[in-house]
């Protein structure tokens, strides 16, 4: 009897624990379609306002559907984030609204790239020919937030705040003491001397090959900035060098005696100033709209016409095998996009938007696949992003042009296999042994638990070889070159935008919009309309497949706080598998 009545009280357990789940699943859904039906609605523009460019939200390739991003059961964290294509969109509507009087550019520490923060740098130069004024104020200012608040016509700085100007400085975090300590040792297995992916694994320091081309790419990014802000700011580049040099700035006086800002002023001044702009007395409030209202009200206006298309199809993230996600770039996925994309007629052109460091070098040839089938039917050409590595540099390289800003990030054209022996952590540390038996030599290769053989090591080489093989036929195709000549450019190597140009890695230096004129242009039309690949997974599926990963990646970093990278990046090494053409490091500069 204890028995039966044990089963029945787990039996209820467990329908009432159902319920709960069921009810709080079917809350977060009615709370996600009323967010969503709020977040749909489109906000007026009152006469006179302020376009509020907030950029220190996340700057992604695409505005994500934040239907659920303040739910913490999801583990959102409610950060706001916006596409830069809908900046840049938003931007060029806002320079002939009449409604729009001046942008107040807001920014301390940009979350994005700095080929992105040129194009919107760009846009907002644009902006300017419409003599429409821009206001930029901060309390303090990282290098990136000044490359892009330089533009404006008056940069000014809290009178106690700070402004970074230091230089560009590059690190890299090497795990070969830890991994000692542990007794783990990371069996390598690469094509490319620039291929640095694996050095953090058996170095303690930078190789020289690996600094020669991290200087190269650093010095090259670094000229960008300089020349963008001696340009705005009527500095000559090399005085711009010297101070930083110097490390002049340190104080708010000194930013305003070296001409970096226009005045030191506090919050309350900078509202009397745009309300000066727009017409405002002191005791009114300013009228204003921000960027992520004003970019929503122009995706809701469908007026956009036409029968021919250009499609942006948008490669963002990791390339991985599979569906992928909406940070990352799934070989089925994306493929059966672009497929879709060669069938459909009234699509006249293609422009594959790059946005990642690579991945798996099956799914980035799966990709390029697509891409050779397309260009023989309608155009395809390339935008490259922040970084265009390795798989991401491979997925394009058969386009018919591509289009990369300076301080893009490319190249890298290299492959690497990483098998970690764990022998001496299981057998000496943990005193744990292993025995077994097998029907051919072979049979366990790739076991993580012993070293590799001599034949195994070669096996894996051969095959590491000939997907570089088939890496460096494929570039020299797509860029009509020799292989000998892709080869002695490749080897890993990786390369800021302008190198890559002249050295016919890509074809020339333009914005994300030049690239799809140039797709209309070579498609021969006139009349167009824009269409965005693929489409979004939505929120709801987002959550039901990925909460658990969510909520464990939200109690990872409460936990682990400033440590998170650092596991992040041993997570995202031991999670690798099969041959891969991926950037050789993970690119953070400050």
């Amino acid at each position: 009897m204890r028995e039966f009545f044990k089963y029945v009280f787990a039996t209820v357990v467990g329908v009432i624990i159902s319920l709960v789940l069921f009810t709080l699943l079917f809350v977060v859904v009615i709370v996600g379609v009323v967010s969503s039906l709020e977040s749909d609605k489109t906000v007026s523009v009152s006469s006179n306002s302020v376009l509020y460019l907030n950029m220190d939200q996340a700057i992604k390739e695409r505005t994500p559907d934040d239907t659920f991003s303040n739910l913490p059961i999801v583990g959102g964290d409610g950060e706001k984030s916006i596409g830069f294509n809908d900046i840049l969109k938003s931007l060029k509507k806002a320079k002939t609204d009449d409604d729009i009087k001046c942008i107040y550019l807001n920014v301390t520490s940009p979350n994005a790239g700095f080929a992105t923060l040129r194009e919107v740098r760009n846009a907002l130069i644009d902006f300017k020919t419409s003599k429409k004024k821009i206001i930029a104020y901060s309390e303090v200012y990282t290098q990136s937030a000044y490359y892009l608040a330089s533009v404006a016509d008056k940069v000014y700085l809290n009178p106690e705040g700070a402004l970074e100007f230091k230089g560009l400085s590059s690190q890299i975090m090497f795990f070969k003491g830890a991994l000692d300590k542990l007794g783990i040792e990371a069996q390598i297995i690469r094509v490319g001397s620039y291929k640095s992916a694996i050095e953090p694994f058996i170095n303690d320091k930078m190789s020289d090959k690996n600094r020669e081309q991290v200087t190269a790419y650093l010095t090259g990014m670094y000229n960008t900035f300089l020349d963008g802000i001696a340009e705005s700011r009527h500095i000559s580049t090399p005085t711009l060098h010297q101070i930083a040099d110097d490390y002049k700035i340190q104080q708010p006086k000194d930013a305003l005696a070296y001409k970096l800002v226009d005045g030191l002023k506090f919050k309350d001044e900078i509202l009397d100033e745009l309300k000066s702009l727009t017409g405002k007395d002191k005791k009114s409030n300013i009228s204003s709209i921000t960027i992520n209202d004003y970019a929503k009200n122009i995706n809701a206006d469908k007026s956009e016409s036409g029968k021919n298309k250009v499609a942006v199809i948008y490669a963002d993230g990791d390339i991985v095998g599979g569906e992928g996600s909406n940070e990352q770039i799934g070989s089925e996925r994306l493929s059966r996009t672009i497929r879709k994309a060669r069938l459909d007629s009234s699509i006249k052109a293609i422009v594959l938007r790059v946005n990642s460091p690579g991945g798996s070098a099956l799914a980035s040839d799966v990709i390029w696949r697509e891409i050779i089938l397309t260009k023989k039917v309608k155009p395809v050409i390339a935008s490259f992003g922040d970084v265009a590595a390795s798989g991401g540099y491979y997925i394009a390289c058969a386009a018919d042009s591509i289009f990369v800003q300076p301080n893009t990030i490319t190249g890298s054209i290299g492959v690497f296999g990483v098998i970690p022996n764990f022998q001496k952590l299981l057998n000496s540390k943990l005193g744990i042994t292993f025995d077994g038996v097998k029907t051919g030599k072979y049979a366990d290769i790739m076991s993580t638990n012993r070293p590799l053989t001599d034949g195994e090591r070669l096996i894996i080489q051969t095959d590491v070889n000939r997907v570089y093989d088939t890496f460096i036929t494929h570039v020299s195709q797509g860029r009509k070159k020799s292989k000998a000549y892709i080869d002695s450019i490749g080897g890993g190597r990786v390369w800021v935008g302008t190198d890559a140009v002249k050295i016919g890695l890509a074809d020339r230096t333009g914005s994300f919009n030049d690239a799809i004129v140039s797709a209309a242009k070579k498609a021969k039309v006139k009349e167009y309309r824009v269409v965005e690949y693929p489409e979004m997974i939505s929120p709801l599926k987002s959550f039901m497949e990925n909460s658990t990963d969510k909520v464990k990646t939200y109690y990872a970093k409460q936990e682990l706080g400033d440590g998170y990278p650092i596991y992040q990046q041993i997570k995202s090494a031991i999670s690798k598998s099969g041959v891969q053409t991926r950037m050789p490091f993970e690119i953070k500069i400050n």
